[in-house]
């Protein structure tokens, strides 16, 4: 099984991963990572979980500026991606990225149009029938963020695609050399980038003609949500906690693996809730909410590391006997409070032993599916969709994404994953506890037969 899985499942999964596309998507997606986190900080002060606070903060007027630095952040993910990915494609490929990204972000904003309503109260001022007409002027903000994720991913890999053709294939306006490079890059891109907005234009206008409607909306309704949904039930947490430990047992990095393909889908999700945290004040399945948001996956699948794995490293640390286990679980202990284990997975080892498999796989699986149908059955709170440090330690990070019932029920994931790994984990410890004597005994009977030759030989 080893040899079909490293031979024959392993290498196109590979291949697929380090493909341009997913590989500009992956590092695409990254560049958005600092401005989640400002945000998501700026979406707890505006909608706060504490009554007295949040209180308080409106009524000094505190709560609309929070709301403008989110709005600025957090609220206009879907830019950053767009951008992101077409400069990461055409750097990857040794070319001059910044006008790649900014011809892909004219291209995104070239396919949409206002159309949400504008709203007094609970007065319609402009329908949202209207709003392409009336609003002409406007970017209508919905489309910045989690709605218009797929739409912006779209544009960034073709745009980055096109763009590098054009440049490898040198249809391009090649000024002197003596012209400064500023002003020759700029003429670089003039070609490529008249193109491209050209097609995304043909492109606009063949939706509006035709359906009516924008391309990006399109999308969203045809391809985003029904992606959104699907990731956003049972089977999709059960598959995804499964894969990462599942590749990572064969020592393949599987949170990079899965994250590549997952993170737009669960970017839009934890947007989609944090905009309604915002408005709402609270997530509910009655004001859409979702509950397979980033948080899930972070906080409740790979939280200590990849197969939540805390409770294997407490295990050796204070239970264990043998000396191998013992040292990595106190060398392990801190770096796993801080969600880092490659320690443990290739000291004791984890990776590719069939011993601390079913630990290693279902305890994932065990704590996302069991906060999957809490969260649904009502017993915990959906999660706000903030996004945090992945290096934030559990507890404080549950209380973040989540509130204090999510902090004692990952408390509480934490103490199971002790439970989980024990007879595992003691059965790996016998193992290395027994080659240790073994070692030992051997090594003293050596020492035993040195001494005596040696006394021997004296006596003659």
């Amino acid at each position: 099984m080893n040899d079909w899985i490293n031979n024959k499942l392993l290498p196109p999964i590979m291949k697929f991963v380090n493909t341009k596309a997913i590989t500009a998507l992956k590092n695409g997606m990254l560049v958005s990572l600092p401005f989640i986190m400002v945000g998501s900080i700026f979406l707890l002060l505006s909608a706060f979980p504490w009554a007295p606070i949040a209180n308080w903060m409106n009524a000094t007027g505190l709560t609309p500026y929070w709301t403008q630095a989110y709005n600025a952040s957090f609220g206009v993910l879907a830019i950053f991606a767009v951008v992101g990915i077409a400069y990461n494609w055409v750097s990857a490929e040794g070319y001059e990225p910044l006008p790649a990204g900014m011809t892909a972000l004219v291209s995104f904003f070239l396919v949409m149009r206002p159309t949400t309503a504008v709203m007094n109260g609970t007065k319609t001022v402009i329908s949202a029938t209207q709003a392409p007409t009336m609003l002409g002027g406007f970017i209508d903000r919905t489309w910045l963020g989690g709605q218009g994720m797929i739409a912006a991913i779209i544009i960034g890999l073709l745009t980055g695609w096109i763009y590098t053709w054009f440049i490898k294939n040198h249809i391009t306006i090649k000024l002197p050399d003596q012209v400064p490079p500023a002003v020759s890059e700029s003429f670089v891109a003039l070609i490529p980038a008249f193109v491209i907005i050209t097609g995304w234009l043909i492109v606009y206008i063949l939706f509006d003609a035709t359906a009516h409607t924008t391309m990006t909306q399109w999308i969203y309704q045809t391809i985003q949500t029904p992606l959104q949904g699907m990731t956003d039930s049972f089977g999709g947490v059960l598959i995804i906690s499964l894969l990462i430990p599942f590749f990572w047992f064969f020592g393949v990095h599987g949170a990079v693996i899965v994250s590549g393909i997952m993170t737009p889908i669960l970017t839009a999700n934890s947007l989609q809730n944090a905009g309604i945290m915002k408005l709402h004040h609270v997530v509910t399945a009655a004001n859409g909410g979702h509950i397979f948001v980033q948080s899930l996956l972070d906080q409740f699948g790979t939280v200590t590391g990849s197969g939540m794995t805390i409770g294997l490293v407490f295990f050796m640390a204070f239970f264990a006997k043998s000396v191998q286990m013992k040292s990595i679980g106190r060398l392990s202990f801190l770096p796993g409070i801080f969600n880092i284990n490659e320690p443990v997975l290739f000291g004791v080892p984890v990776v590719m032993n069939p011993i601390l498999l079913l630990p290693f796989m279902f305890m994932p699986a065990i704590s996302m599916g069991a906060t999957y149908w809490l969260i649904k059955l009502g017993v915990l709170p959906y999660m706000y969709g903030v996004t945090i440090p992945w290096t934030t330690p559990p507890i404080i990070s549950g209380l973040l994404v989540g509130g204090w019932k999510m902090m004692i029920w990952q408390a509480i994931v934490l103490v199971l994953s002790f439970f989980v790994y024990w007879p595992f984990a003691r059965k790996q410890d016998q193992i290395l506890y027994g080659q240790e004597q073994a070692a030992a005994d051997k090594e003293a009977h050596t020492k035993e037969a040195e001494a005596a030759a040696t006394t021997e030989h004296a006596t003659d």
